[in-house]
């Protein structure tokens, strides 16, 4: 790090990769500064004892049009889950399909899934709406709280607290649907006109892809900036870094302390159990809902059931995801126990705990409030920049597009 760099990049999760390396591709100069000891900042990938544990449940949405720009999609070899989900309602599992990618099951279980006739229709109808015009134009759109706008267009009750409570709460992180509804209207259009999938070897595997296309010596683990000041960072012992541009790409709790005047959003939390199991509890690639809400449980998925290398042979990796829980910490294992026994029956005590990941600050809460702005500035003066999903949408695609318009920013003050 003898050499100036041109552009310091403050943090190597998705936003920080994605604006580096746009820089890289312009010949600009870029070295990012990472606190942690891989990149990826929020998404991440554990190896424990030959399970691929990611930090949380995460799915990555192939429909992602930044994503598309940024990332080799191939070489990630993305492996998807099944369109659709079963329900936990009412002493049963059932089958929610889509209807236009799995027209026979969803006809088949048509009149089983919680939720009327009038409910599948109407989901057309969503489903018709978030895919109309152009992209860009959804984040100008009239919002207002999701479960609001859900009951407007004439959702039963039965259906928001089936499907869309632990559907949308396992995405947002919060069960009361508080969430925009142009941001439920941004991921439906993704369900709808892509797949939901991991990459084959976990999530990490995108902040790697992405870190793999920094020159040798661009990325520096393990370093702390203590303080921003203008174009020059400080770093523990004092040490001090010039550049032409600093762009601080941090979690936004981290960007706060560091700019003086950046607003801290709320962050909504989640906690992520895995367990082994000597076999799959749901065969198949699903998302299972707690469609009742009488536990900690929101939603479960069989990770091995979508990539192979999630767990060893002849084991499977279960993840089950908890929001919004209100009980003591110490008796949540228990608790997520008494419940799935419920659902998968005694086979559930030969489960063996992996590990628990408690993430108190998982995703920006993005209440309408949040989007009046939908694109907000990513240049905070000459030099100073600012970029990730809490300056777009909370979503991977967010972290990307706000990581390139800080780069651009950059690159037109910098007169590239």
């Amino acid at each position: 790090m003898a050499k100036r760099p041109g552009v310091i990049v403050v943090g190597g999760g998705l936003a920080g990769l994605a604006c580096a390396t746009a820089l890289l591709e312009a010949r600009v100069d870029a070295h990012v500064l990472e606190a942690g000891d891989a990149p990826g900042g929020r998404v991440r990938t554990d190896s424990h004892e030959g399970f691929l544990l990611d930090r949380g449940f995460q799915v990555y949405l192939t429909a992602y049009p930044e994503g598309r720009r940024v990332l080799d999609l191939k070489a990630l070899s993305l492996q998807r889950f099944i369109p659709g989900a079963k329900v936990w309602r009412g002493g049963r599992l059932h089958t929610l399909a889509d209807p236009l990618r799995h027209p026979v099951a969803a006809v088949s279980h048509l009149f089983d899934a919680p939720g009327g006739l009038s409910d599948k229709l109407r989901v057309l109808e969503l489903r018709q709406h978030a895919t109309s015009g152009e992209l860009g134009d959804l984040w100008q759109r009239p919002q207002q709280e999701s479960r609001r706008f859900l009951l407007d267009l004439g959702f039963s009750e039965e259906m928001l607290e089936a499907f869309f409570t632990p559907f949308l709460g396992g995405i947002f992180l919060e069960r009361g649907l508080t969430t925009s509804s142009r941001m439920l209207e941004f991921v439906f259009r993704m369900f709808a006109t892509g797949h939901a999938a991991v990459p084959a070897q976990g999530m990490g595997a995108i902040p790697e892809q992405l870190a793999a296309k920094l020159p040798s010596g661009a990325l520096r683990m393990r370093v702390q900036v203590e303080e921003v000041w203008g174009h020059r960072v400080r770093l523990p012992g004092e040490e001090m870094m010039h550049a032409d541009a600093v762009v601080v790409a941090t979690d936004p709790g981290s960007a706060a302390s560091l700019l003086v005047g950046m607003p801290a959003p709320r962050m909504n939390r989640v906690t992520c159990l895995y367990f082994s199991a000597p076999e799959p509890p749901v065969e198949g690639p699903w998302l299972v809902l707690d469609g009742e809400g009488r536990g900690p449980v929101n939603n479960v998925a069989v990770m091995s059931e979508v990539s192979t290398a999630y767990a060893p042979k002849g084991q499977a990796l279960v993840s089950v995801s908890v929001v919004d829980d209100a009980g003591g910490a110490d008796s949540l294992e228990a608790r997520v126990r008494a419940q799935l026994t419920e659902w998968f029956g005694a086979a559930v005590s030969a489960w063996r705990h992996l590990r628990t990941y408690v993430i108190p600050d998982a995703l920006p809460a993005q209440p309408p409030s949040s989007l009046v702005e939908p694109h907000r500035p990513v240049r905070l003066a000459a030099g100073l920049y600012v970029c990730g999903d809490h300056r777009e949408n909370a979503s991977i695609d967010g972290a990307f597009a706000s990581g390139r318009r800080a780069a651009e920013a950059v690159l037109q003050d910098l007169g590239r």
